[in-house]
């Protein structure tokens, strides 16, 4: 456990930043996988066509109708098959009492790509799955050696080139509160989902530099204040160290010097009487403490 408050604070604000960035994955990640299982069982036609569950249909003696039974494609030959087995509940009569069926049960109700584009725009209830089982145009019919064929298939080639078809179908297609699909898919988080955190963590971080900024103006007021040094010097020195990787050597205050200041020798003869190899000697030694 860090024992600066700089680095606490620093810790602190890195464990918080890791918790959130664990739960926003977690949290992403249960959303993705939520939406994987809410994905449609039936991806294309030969799903449909392998499934029972989900009873499908199409409007009776409509053009859909009319493929499927000239179809020669083993897959729309089995889908035929099906509908034509039970056409009280398979074939509807319009499109809008097909839209109620798929609506109120399990019913899907193939019919043509425009007509599905233009229900699933204003309908949230209601999707489009799979792709294109054939491809038709529409054209506007004329007698046969008409002067005005001509005319309409170069008016018609000219607006599609001008863009004005997609101008036209934005207009009458769009308008829809409903979402894409391509909207409601979980995406990967971006810098708007996690802008926040990091935003917190520069400031945790730049509280931390400045926290211990003061710490060092604190422990050098109280460095020069116990070693008797100046502050210059004492920075300087822990700049050094803080660079050399050096350990610290704590300056000690200087004790007084002991310097010998006077010396008197006194030699006494007591009697003239001395013991043999016997000599008395007093030393008198005076001692004074000075500073530098």
């Amino acid at each position: 456990m860090p024992k600066a408050l700089s680095t606490r604070i620093i810790g602190g604000i890195w464990w918080f930043f890791t918790l959130i960035i664990i739960s926003s994955y977690t949290a992403n990640l249960a959303a993705f996988l939520t939406v994987e299982r809410m994905d449609s069982p039936v991806d294309s036609a030969d799903d449909i066509a392998k499934q029972t569950k989900i009873e499908y249909g199409v409007v009776r003696d409509g053009a859909t109708m009319a493929f499927f039974k000239k179809s020669k494609v083993s897959t729309f030959e089995k889908m035929w098959a099906f509908m034509s087995s039970r056409p009280r509940t398979s074939l509807v009569k319009s499109v809008e009492d097909g839209v109620q069926r798929v609506l109120k049960s399990d019913y899907a109700l193939i019919t043509e790509s425009t007509t599905i584009d233009y229900i699933t725009r204003r309908n949230c209830n209601l999707t489009q799955v799979g792709g294109l089982i054939d491809s038709k145009g529409y054209g506007i019919g004329t007698p046969l050696g008409s002067p005005y064929r001509d005319k309409i298939s170069i008016a018609i080639l000219s607006i599609l080139e001008d863009g004005l078809l997609h101008v036209l179908k934005e207009k009458w297609w769009s308008g829809s509160s409903c979402l894409d699909e391509e909207r409601r898919e979980t995406g990967p988080m971006g810098i708007q989902n996690l802008g926040g955190i990091f935003i917190v963590l520069a400031s945790g971080l730049v509280l931390s530099v400045f926290v211990a900024i003061a710490e060092f103006i604190y422990k050098l007021r109280k460095t020069t204040e116990r070693e008797q040094r100046s502050l210059c010097s004492a920075m300087v020195d822990e700049i050094r160290l803080s660079f050399t990787c050096e350990r610290r050597v704590k300056h000690k205050p200087q004790p007084p010097v002991m310097v010998k200041t006077d010396a008197v020798i006194n030699m006494h003869a007591y009697n003239d009487r001395r013991l043999p190899g016997k000599d008395n000697m007093s030393c008198s030694t005076g001692m004074a403490p000075v500073f530098p």
